[in-house]
């Protein structure tokens, strides 16, 4: 596909499925070709990045684009930059040395097909490779690309994903009080969320005060993204539908699941869900349909109703949660 075809502003049933269809295909003309059979970094690159995934941040980096009527195929690139940031996590996430998960979007992780070295060095040159999309993404100023690079390495680093990820790994099966599980986190999935937001109502021009919403929102959607990615680890399958990752992971760790009960988390992911609806329309004025567009990339079903309500997310009331 050519990757100069404006993105689609209307909106529409289809819009999802294209924004889908748009990020995969231009992912797959920015990751580098493996040069031989034996590029096995390169291979491992783009089988992990190109593999069935959500695409959840992306789309909503999309999204606002689309409700601040500021499309451009530099917030493209951001949102694949972002992609290749939570792919390289994951990567990284599944080593022994981590959560030692073998499976990974519906197949085997890649330190498991590649080997862990490659796993890391393919990580890290995911890394690199998305700070070189932000670094010269076209038609951005270069104070503004400056701001994004610090926007992006702060929701990685020491305060960001890091510091959440060695959290998890070194006080996850201590008991912890509630605050201590919200915060870490907030780290370990919600930095990369707010990360993304930001960088996209940045790119877009936003105002101090829609930023302000915006990261207001990416901050809820963080919290319930970690508490959806609970309540599955601990739910079956749904009938017929393989698993796309390991499950039982968090099996002896202290999460909110094991704290609080499931019944009380899907309430407070309810709770979050409509927050961040309220701050995304506060955000984008008269974009409605585009906040239910973002929720439904999220994964709040499209038959949902419209107005802002407990029951907009019956998909979050049963024990077999959507991937």
């Amino acid at each position: 596909m050519n990757s100069s075809t404006a993105l689609p502003r209307a909106a529409s049933p289809a819009t999802l499925p294209l924004l889908r269809q748009r990020i995969d295909d231009r992912l797959a003309e920015l990751l580098p070709v493996p040069r031989d059979a034996g590029d096995l970094v390169g291979a491992a690159m783009r089988d992990g990045v190109l593999a069935t995934g959500k695409r959840t941040r992306p789309l909503l980096m999309l999204l606002i684009g689309k409700g601040l009527d500021r499309d451009s195929h530099a917030l493209l690139d951001l949102a694949c930059a972002v992609e290749m940031v939570h792919t390289a996590s994951l990567f990284l996430d599944d080593m022994p040395c981590m959560d030692n998960s073998w499976l990974r979007r519906g197949q085997a992780a890649i330190h498991v097909r590649y080997g862990e070295d490659v796993a890391v060095l393919a990580a890290v040159a995911l890394l690199s490779h998305s700070w070189c999309l932000v670094a010269s993404a076209k038609g951005l100023p270069a104070q503004l690309r400056t701001e994004l690079m610090v926007v992006l390495c702060d929701a990685i680093g020491t305060q960001g994903l890091v510091r959440g990820q060695y959290r998890d790994l070194r006080e996850g099966a201590a008991q912890r009080g509630l605050d201590e599980i919200v915060s870490a986190n907030q780290q370990k999935t919600g930095s990369l969320f707010s990360g993304a937001l930001e960088m996209a109502a940045r790119a877009c021009g936003a105002t101090v005060a829609t930023r302000e919403a915006v990261r207001a929102a990416a901050h809820e959607l963080g919290h319930a993204f970690q508490m959806r990615d609970d309540l599955e680890d601990g739910a079956e399958a749904l009938p017929g539908n393989a698993a796309s990752k390991d499950r039982n992971k968090d099996v002896g760790k202290s999460t909110i699941v094991a704290l609080l009960g499931r019944d009380e988390v899907k309430r407070r992911l309810q709770t979050h869900l409509l927050n961040a609806e309220s701050q995304l329309a506060a955000a984008m004025p008269g974009g409605g349909h585009v906040v239910g567009m973002m929720l439904e990339a999220f994964g709040v079903p499209s038959q949902a109703p419209a107005t802002v309500s407990a029951m907009r997310y019956p998909a979050f009331q049963s024990s077999a949660l959507p991937a």
